[in-house]
């Protein structure tokens, strides 16, 4: 026969286990997600419809670990430039990556940058080293918060941006490895403190060599530590037709 106190220490018992129970399941649980959780897509030029165009103008806004800036880009600009950047926004491609140029420009003298855009998988940036888009010539003078593409010869723009962060006028008539002029493609128009405020420690050294290409986004985590990174990007507005211009 089941004495009526083993059922009220059984209980007992069970009530004073409860605790450890439940704390052993809500450390368990983030682990499991962590698990299962599948790694950030790593976004390839055949993933997204690079031939169409973009918008006559729209609003891109960065989050970045040191908070969030916005550009306006403008397709009356330079239109392949913009038809980029609106396709590498839209598809995601520019979050979680890292912002490993925040230094002076070595085309002029006297300006400043903030450069990211190559992605820490290398076997990604060989790709998109592939998908590059011709040279555009120069319609918007550079100015303080002027956006554009880096590039390393005639059509080799393909995913790096690079945002002016003090006066540079040259930018715009300078000839550099065989082109003429950074045409822009959009300008910062809120966040310019937040460029500002970007780890700039390393200067131009992280892309003084190939290790970045080569060894990938570890390099830059092991070499160059406290780098900050794009969070995420997503277009935020708009306009189509001259008015938005």
């Amino acid at each position: 026969m089941l004495r009526s106190d083993g059922v009220t220490h059984a209980r007992e018992a069970w009530l004073r286990s409860t605790p450890s129970i439940f704390a052993m399941i809500f450390l368990i649980a983030p682990l499991a997600l962590c698990a299962t959780s599948p790694k950030p897509r790593q976004v390839l030029p055949g993933d997204l419809p690079l031939a169409s165009a973009a918008p006559d103008s729209f609003l891109a806004e960065f989050s970045t670990t040191k908070g969030s800036f916005t550009m306006k880009a403008r397709r009356a600009w330079a239109p392949l430039g913009v038809d980029r950047l609106y396709r590498l926004v839209k598809g995601g491609y520019f979050d979680g990556l890292t912002i490993y140029r925040v230094g002076p420009t070595l085309s002029v003298k006297g300006g400043r940058v903030v450069q990211f855009g190559q992605s820490g998988d290398t076997a990604v940036a060989r790709a998109w080293e592939r998908a590059t888009f011709a040279d555009e010539p120069v319609v918007r003078p550079h100015r303080r918060g002027s956006v554009n593409f880096a590039r390393g010869g005639p059509d080799t723009r393909s995913v790096e941006v690079a945002i002016t962060t003090n006066e540079a006028a040259p930018l715009d008539t300078v000839r550099y490895l065989g082109v003429v002029g950074f045409p822009s493609i959009a300008e910062v128009e809120q966040g310019m403190d937040v460029l500002d405020r970007l780890n700039g420690q390393y200067g131009n050294a992280p892309i003084e060599n190939d290790s970045l290409s080569i060894l990938g986004g570890a390099y830059l985590d092991r070499v160059f530590p406290g780098l900050d990174r794009i969070r995420g990007a997503r277009v935020t507005k708009e306009w189509a037709g001259t008015k938005s211009r």
